[in-house]
């Protein structure tokens, strides 16, 4: 009579603890992530060579230890699914040419492509950015068109130089592989069962927002500007950090994949932020003006085509929700 009695009570109070463990995993693996950029003690600043090996072998080590903190998440919880701790962290083969390039395209379809990248680059850009490019190019789009074959093709020594430049592999290779897979890859697995899957999208990337507020440390270590100018850059990096990091929640969510998620992470990390102000200025305004707008639509228009399921078949992470699961 009072298994019947307590019961439900007993699994609502366990479904709480699950939930709150299941948020401590995800701020614990946070915390190692941004942790273990600063176990070197060192007066170099974050762009220096050396420091910046020694901290892509840390976040390396994390990532590497992250999926056993989903696998011993998974026990805890009594978390049972015909998935490896692999596959529901988006690392698996069905479905991996699309989930590689059309997240990809949807990302240059919205803000452009670039051809080189840091130091070594000429800039083409599709819709928006590619008509302000090639405005100012006096060969247009041909030109444009061209320099990024020659680049992704042909020139060699420019890749020589980029593979080699410390500040590229950190920003192109280790950043978007180890903040994928640790942000997404292992938190959303941990969330969808306690948020659901459309509430994980938009939980998930606070953790990844709130991470980068490390960089107020070494900024006040520099003491280059105040702490107000340091608070309001933090704050607006806050802002698009967790954005973008909403972007790629839903790619995952949405192709069960984290390559899709690390590609665009590299390439924006390659684009930085749109470059509006410079639009707002230029002789064309209103041709860039339309073009940047054309850009945002087609986007909106292409988010759930291009991130539809018939692509990449079953979604591990969904196996973890009962439907319906809109996000899935």
């Amino acid at each position: 009579m009072l298994e019947p009695e307590h019961g439900p009570m007993m699994q609502v109070e366990h479904t709480h603890t699950r939930c709150w463990v299941c948020v401590l995993s995800c701020l614990l693996l946070a915390c190692l992530y941004v942790g273990s950029l600063y176990v070197w003690r060192s007066s170099l600043p974050r762009d220096h060579p050396s420091m910046i090996k020694r901290r892509c072998a840390s976040v390396l080590l994390v990532s590497a230890l992250s999926p056993a903190v989903v696998k011993a998440w998974m026990h805890w919880a009594d978390v049972r699914v015909d998935a490896s701790v692999w596959e529901l962290m988006g690392v698996r083969l069905e479905g991996l040419v699309p989930a590689a390039v059309l997240p990809l395209l949807l990302t240059m379809v919205h803000q452009g492509v670039s051809t080189q990248i840091q130091l070594y680059r000429k800039d083409v850009f599709y819709l928006g950015p590619m008509v302000h490019s090639a405005i100012d190019n006096p060969q247009g789009f041909t030109g444009e068109l061209q320099s990024a074959l020659d680049f992704i093709f042909t020139d060699v020594q420019s890749w020589r130089l980029c593979v080699r430049d410390a500040v590229w592999l950190r920003n192109q290779v280790v950043a978007p592989v180890t903040e994928e897979l640790v942000f997404r890859g292992a938190m959303l697995p941990m969330l969808v069962p306690c948020t659901g899957p459309t509430a994980a999208i938009f939980t998930a990337p606070l953790f990844f927002g709130v991470a980068h507020f490390h960089h107020i440390i070494e900024q006040r270590r520099l003491r280059k500007d105040s702490m107000s100018a340091i608070l309001m850059v933090s704050g607006m990096q806050f802002l698009y950090t967790t954005v973008f990091g909403a972007f790629t929640a839903f790619i995952f969510m949405r192709t069960g994949h984290v390559v899709g998620p690390v590609l665009c992470h590299s390439f924006c990390n390659s684009q930085g932020l749109p470059d509006i102000s410079s639009a707002l200025q230029h002789p064309q305004q209103s041709a860039l003006l339309f073009s940047y707008l054309m850009g945002v639509l087609l986007f909106l228009v292409l988010l759930f085509p291009l991130t539809d399921t018939f692509f990449y078949g079953a979604i591990p992470v969904c196996s973890l929700v009962a439907p319906p699961a809109s996000a899935c």
